[in-house]
């Protein structure tokens, strides 16, 4: 049953940033347990309301109300680069139970004793542990990962141990800003799922349809300074947004002949004595007319791709291809084909590949076995989130063009911009001053230049908004090149999409269903794995022959052996975690130096693991062999 007692209360607030008002008599009601996704145009003032909410600016009038004691969580930065592991970083973002813990260890008196016990056992603080580590888990964290030190992770992966702190934490309000950003796109599925069931009140701010459809039951919309609240998901909310406007268009034409039909008597009659009063009396009625403004039609996010010259397929096929690092394969026995026209969409869990295979495709990576055969004048775009970062801070987009077709005429470079949606004034703001939706429309402009026959995207949709994410899918749907993408975003994968490639163990496949078949897949936990193991464990054992003394020894060797395998590379990793731990690795070559670093710490981890799973299966077997060894006769006997 749905509470409706007030979790937050908006009461006609106003407030302006830099003599420019954000809100004016803006008022919402948010009730208790309720999921909301909060939208609006960029720069409306979403991540201010946020500020406001939690108390970090103060309002110029009006009032937001909060139940005595409610608490607030949110992400507002990543997780430092300690050497805490992930585990118990999240562990520690439960405030109460941290502390009530510490407290258990020290306190005296029984009755305080016996308090902290009852309110530890309220929490469920003894579970507190396997819920960490399913969030963990959930965000892409493997088992391993979790008991690796924070300074072991990049600052995208640190913004997910923060977000899995702020859910472990479980506040009253959850108050969460673009949160997929950082997400690929199983971790986006996760969440999508985890807030649909979250206990407690959310507010999410999104540009992510599915999960303004499936996470939320309310779109709180920002829209000319004012606050709205309308009942359903993003479909339902735009739906009734372009009712509301279809009406007031037709009102506002409806007022302007009859404006028009007023004007019209008036400009004929008003100085013939006859018809003087009747004129008068007109000019009067269009005074006091209240204009209807048409509602502004939706800014136009364009983007527009030149189309490639036409190639014969295929333009890649791939024979018995593999591709790695260091020597070591990361994909094997890639026999794929892309044709001129295809639509390709690469699944698979984080870290299995799919950066990889794009590079591979993009021919940044080179195979180290098979063939790969590409049409003689292909032309490959490549677009990464991570590319917007080498934009040079204090340059224009204008500039950055201008380098990059240096021929071209002011006016057709800022044609091209302009084809991108970057207007006169973004093309000649400094790129350290534009938003983040600008800087990626500009790296997106820059890796289509020379008409590209085929587009890898990797997470294009990070920053922008509904809108230009709607644009990108109309762009990408006309566009006669093919496209290979890689996104948390799944409407835009539905929207554009035809072929779905699953990167697994090793291997791609094709998808044979659709996509929502795979979030099924991915939400199910791997029940058929699950089953398959059970029934395994079912099955009798055969009886175990006695070990000998000399298979025992030599399995004591190979425990030994294994052993000081494990000792070598944990000592690896703590070198390379104290190299990866250097602030000064990340300010070197715009971040580009610690690239090594991390994938040598990669490959050290999964040896590492490799390692540690060989030891345990050489101490089972020793285990087992030493239970089933036949003992002295004395010994027998006693």
């Amino acid at each position: 049953m749905r509470h409706t007692a007030p979790m937050l209360r908006i009461q006609n607030i106003s407030y302006s940033v830099e003599g420019r008002p954000l809100f004016e008599g803006a008022s919402a009601t948010i009730p208790t347990g309720h999921k909301v996704g909060l939208v609006g145009p960029n720069g409306s003032g979403k991540t201010t309301l946020f500020r406001l909410i939690r108390g970090e600016l103060s309002l110029e009038g009006g009032e937001i109300s909060l139940p005595a004691r409610a608490r607030i969580g949110g992400v507002s930065q990543e997780v430092p680069g300690s050497e805490i592991s992930l585990l118990d970083t999240v562990l520690a973002a439960d405030r109460e139970r941290a502390a009530l813990m510490r407290e258990a260890e020290s306190a005296a008196d029984p009755a305080r004793i016996a308090d902290i016990q009852t309110r530890l056992a309220d929490i469920d603080a003894w579970g507190a542990e396997a819920r960490a580590s399913a969030i963990l888990k959930g965000l892409g964290f493997t088992h391993e990962e979790q008991q690796m030190p924070c300074s072991a992770f990049s600052g995208g992966w640190r913004m997910r141990v923060a977000l899995a702190g702020v859910l472990f934490s479980a506040p009253d309000l959850l108050l969460l800003d673009e949160p997929t950003n950082y997400l690929d796109l199983e971790g986006a599925l996760w969440l999508e799922s985890y807030l649909a069931r979250y206990p407690h009140t959310v507010i999410v701010i999104s540009h992510d349809r599915g999960l303004l459809n499936r996470a939320v039951g309310a779109i709180l919309h920002l829209h000319d300074r004012r606050l709205t609240l309308y009942q359903g998901n993003y479909d339902t909310f735009a739906k009734t947004r372009a009712q509301q406007r279809a009406v007031q268009e037709a009102e506002a034409r409806k007022q302007a002949a009859r404006r028009a039909h007023l004007q019209g008597f008036v400009d004929r009659f008003r100085y013939k004595a006859s018809k003087a009063r009747q004129a008068q009396s007109r000019l009067k009625m269009l005074e006091k007319m209240q204009p209807i403004t048409a509602p502004e039609e939706a800014h136009r996010h364009r983007f527009t791709f030149p189309d490639p010259e036409p190639l014969s397929p295929p333009i890649i096929r791939m024979e018995g291809a593999s591709v790695g690092y260091g020597g070591k394969p990361v994909l094997r026995g890639l026999d794929l084909r892309v044709d001129h026209d295809d639509r390709i969409a690469l699944l698979g869990r984080n870290g299995e590949g799919k950066t990889t295979l794009a590079r591979l495709i993009a021919g940044r990576l080179a195979p180290m076995s098979g063939e790969i055969t590409r049409a003689r004048k292909l032309k490959v775009g490549f677009f990464a989130q991570h590319q917007t970062e080498e934009l040079v801070p204090g340059e224009t987009p204008l500039d950055h063009l201008r380098r990059a077709l240096p021929d071209l005429a002011p006016a057709a470079l800022r044609a091209r911009l302009a084809g991108f949606g970057l207007g006169a004034d973004q093309a000649e703001t400094p790129v350290e001053r534009l938003s983040g939706g600008q800087k990626a429309r500009l790296t997106l402009l820059l890796a289509t230049l020379d008409a590209p026959h085929l587009l890898i995207l990797d997470e294009p949709t990070n920053h922008l908004d509904i809108e230009s994410r709607e644009a990108l899918v109309v762009a990408l749907t006309a566009w006669k090149g093919a496209v290979i993408l890689v996104s948390h975003d799944m409407h835009l994968l539905n929207l554009v999409a035809d072929r779905l490639w699953l990167v697994q163990g090793g291997r791609v496949r094709e998808w044979k269903e659709d996509l929502e078949a795979y979030r099924k897949h991915l939400l199910s936990g791997d029940s058929e794995a699950k089953a398959a193991a059970r029934k395994a464990r079912a099955g009798k054992a055969p009886k175990p022959r006695r070990a000998t003394r000399d298979e025992i020894l030599a399995l004591r060797a190979d425990v030994r052996k294994c052993e000081s395998r494990v000792d070598k590379l944990n000592e690896m990793r703590e070198k390379l975690a104290a190299r990866l731990a250097d602030p000064a690795l990340y300010e070197a070559e715009a971040g580009n130096a610690a690239e090594p670093w991390q994938r040598k710490y990669h490959e050290v981890m999964e040896a590492l693991d490799r390692a540690e799973s060989l030891w345990m299966a050489a101490l089972e077997r020793l285990e087992k062999a030493e239970g089933t060894a036949e003992k002295p006769a004395g010994e027998r006997a006693g």
